[in-house]
């Protein structure tokens, strides 16, 4: 369910990014400019989210995973 997804995703980005308050999280704003992940962080979380989920995500379409919920949209179509 969609909770259990969100929370997981944030569990997953957490790791990456230790300074992440959740709560403090805008959904809709660009990731990357809300939490200091570099594209190192940024591959190692998508990675993750793979090895998580079990979805293999294109190099083609990182492009659309600037936002939580854009992830959060893109794990739902595919898991």
């Amino acid at each position: 369910d969609s909770v259990t997804l969100t929370d997981s995703v944030l569990t997953l980005l957490c790791a990456i990014a230790a300074e992440l308050e959740p709560d403090t999280l805008d959904r809709a704003r660009p990731l990357r400019s809300q939490v200091d992940l570099d594209s190192m962080d940024w591959l190692n979380f998508l990675v993750s989210l793979h090895e998580r989920f079990g979805v293999t995500i294109p190099e083609a379409d990182y492009a659309r995973l600037v936002s939580f919920n854009d992830v959060l949209d893109y794990l739902v179509v595919r898991c």
